[in-house]
């Protein structure tokens, strides 16, 4: 019998650990703030179908969940990007391609609905130009495949 104890892997710290750029923490950051937003919104829809006297109680129920489920795409990569994880780029991208009819139909909408349609519009166009840049498809690991010779 050998009185040897088996090494254990050395503990990676946070300092070994690089911090994302910050291009990608204002990127992941903007889409957490539109998760967010379709969280609180799925939940004020809930209440309001639940307490509250709408038109349709069912449809707003129905709302409120399809907006709480569709909320957690921007969460889950907002997160992913926080992290540096490369899979995280494609779901944000997404995300902010839908946020431009929606943006449409509310500055459709007039009204108060012109400046929250802009500010949706800008933060889409905002995500996609910070995870576009090549400093944060660097930081995802993401870049030209060499060819093969």
């Amino acid at each position: 019998m050998s009185t040897k104890q088996p090494q254990s892997a050395p503990a990676t710290t946070a300092a070994e650990t690089p911090a994302p750029p910050g291009r990608l923490t204002a990127a992941a950051a903007l889409t957490a703030a539109e998760g967010l937003a379709l969280a609180g919104l799925g939940v004020y829809m809930l209440f309001v179908g639940i307490a509250g006297d709408p038109d349709s109680p069912q449809q707003a129920e129905t709302g409120g969940i399809t907006l709480l489920a569709l909320a957690a795409l921007p969460l889950v990569a907002a997160r992913g990007l926080r992290l540096g994880r490369r899979w995280s780029r494609g779901p944000a991208l997404i995300t902010q391609l839908l946020a431009f009819p929606v943006a449409w139909t509310l500055y459709g909408a007039g009204g108060a609905m012109v400046a929250a349609a802009a500010a949706l519009a800008v933060a889409a166009v905002a995500v996609v130009a910070l995870l576009v840049n090549p400093t944060a498809t660097r930081a995802l690991g993401i870049g030209p495949r060499e060819e093969a010779r």
